[in-house]
Order: structure tokens, then C-alpha cells, then sequence
């Protein structure tokens, strides 16, 4: 038999998680309550839900960003398949864009494993210490800290903080991310601050999740952000002069090439 436990659907009734989505879900239960349900099977406590929107929000649009890109440049496309342009938004999403959350959250919730929640800020720094030591004689990459336009600090991160401490969940991931921060600044002399991928990476780990949702949670949050732009590639495109300019860049092309103007 093949089946699945999130639900189920018959003549008159949908199912999901052994609760009726007519009568149940849907009187009482708003989005973040509903796929929390669908993916571990109960509802979040008050704290977490706050914590979840957090992430979503933080998710949703960053600008022109490759996945946005993507996204547009399909629509130009496909524009009778938005479903496409939005999946084509989201499959970046790895090591390098929106992904690296579960690489930040994974790294932490490894590096913590020995730490007491009420350990000394000495065993916190010791702890950072040997990630980051760790992880350059493997040559391999520290999630969650610098950022390519944000070099001075993630004005993200000190709200992502300030939320998680009045939800209580700033617990021994966060410090451990704080003290990887300072010894990459004080030890190092590197200036990374931390971004809001390594931020969003602590408060997965010290809210007790799996890191795979870190991911799952960005792709939900940009894949709004996604029909954002594709609303406004419909109304005010720019992915024709996104085409065009990369035309205009390689001397080969003999092709007449519009402005961004005569794109519209």
C-alpha cells in the first residue's frame, strides 16, 4: 500500500494530519500554523511561529538578486507558465544563495554538539576557535559571516538577535556565531561580521529544528517574494533590457540590440 501520513482525501473530506482542513484548519489556523502542521505534524508554540515569520520575512526579496533574475528572464520566456518562472527563481537556491542557511545552521549544531547551553564565553571562543582552524585546514567554508555589500554588519542580524532573545531562543547557537565572529575579527583580523544566514543558522539551532528546514523555510519566503517580480515583470518588464544588455556586452553579436527604453 502506498500512502502518506499528511493527509488524505475522500468524497466529502480532506484530511491533513488527522485534522479536518474544512471544519479545523481553515476556521482557526493561519499559514505558519498550517505548514508547521503539514511538516512536523503540530502547531508552533506562540515563540516559534514568531520565529518562522522572522525567517520569512527575512527571505522574501532582496532586490535584483540572481533568483529574481532568473526568475524574470524565464518569465520572458514562458510568460504563460509563472509556475516555471518561480521554480527557475528557486532552483539557486544551493551553497552560495538562500541555501547556505542549512550549511550555516548544519555547521552550528555540529560545532555545539560538546557545549553546555550555560557553558563560560571562554569555552564558547575555544569552541569557535577550533571551527574556524578546523574548517581552514580543510579548506572549507565558515557559513554565516561577511558579506559582499553589507561589510560594515548585516543590519539584519541585530533584530534577528533582538527577536530571538524576547522569544527565548538565544541559546548556545547564537553564542557560538557571536564568538566565530569575534575570533575571525580579533584573532584573524578579518572583519567578517556575522550575516543573516549565519543569524538565521543559530536561531534554527537553538530553536531545535532539523537544518534542512533553514532551507525549506527561505525557499517559502523568496518563492513570495518571486511573484512579486514576476507581477511587476508583467506590468513594468525589465527582463528584455536584462537580454538585451548582455547582447550589448559581446562584440560577436550582430544582432540589433534595443534599449532598455524600447524594450518596454
Amino acid at each position: 500500500m502506498i500512502k502518506t501520513e499528511i493527509g488524505y482525501t475522500t468524497i466529502d473530506k480532506i484530511t491533513v494530519r488527522e485534522r479536518d482542513l474544512s471544519n479545523e484548519i481553515l476556521p482557526t489556523m493561519d499559514f505558519v500554523d498550517t505548514m508547521m502542521l503539514t511538516i512536523l505534524n503540530r502547531v508552533p508554540s506562540a515563540q516559534e511561529k514568531r520565529m518562522i515569520n522572522l525567517i520569512l520575512v527575512t527571505a522574501c526579496d532582496h532586490g535584483l538578486t540572481p533568483s529574481a533574475m532568473s526568475a524574470r528572464l524565464t518569465y520572458l520566456g514562458a510568460p504563460e507558465a509563472m509556475q516555471a518562472a518561480v521554480a527557475a527563481g528557486l532552483l539557486g537556491a544551493g551553497s552560495v544563495f538562500l541555501g547556505t542557511t542549512q550549511n550555516a545552521a548544519e555547521l552550528l549544531i555540529e560545532a555545539a554538539k560538546p557545549l553546555a547551553d550555560d557553558a563560560s564565553d571562554e569555552a564558547f571562543r575555544e569552541c569557535a576557535r577550533a571551527t574556524v582552524l578546523r574548517a581552514k585546514d580543510k579548506k572549507q567554508p565558515i557559513y554565516g559571516v561577511g558579506h559582499p555589500i553589507h561589510v560594515k554588519g548585516d543590519p539584519r542580524v541585530s533584530t534577528l538577535a533582538a527577536v530571538s532573545r524576547e522569544n527565548g531562543v538565544f541559546g548556545k547557537h547564537w553564542r557560538l556565531m557571536y564568538a566565530i565572529e569575534s575570533v575571525f575579527r580579533e584573532e584573524l583580523g578579518k572583519p567578517l561580521p556575522i550575516n543573516a544566514v549565519g543569524a538565521i543558522g543559530a536561531v534554527i539551532g537553538d530553536m531545535g529544528l532539523d537544518p534542512l528546514l533553514a532551507r525549506g523555510f527561505m525557499l517559502v519566503g523568496r518563492a513570495a517574494g518571486l511573484i512579486g517580480h514576476l507581477y511587476e515583470e508583467r506590468q513594468n518588464p525589465v527582463g528584455q533590457a536584462l537580454w538585451d544588455l548582455v547582447l550589448s556586452q559581446d562584440p560577436r553579436n550582430e544582432l540589433p540590440v534595443r534599449t532598455p527604453k524600447q524594450a518596454r
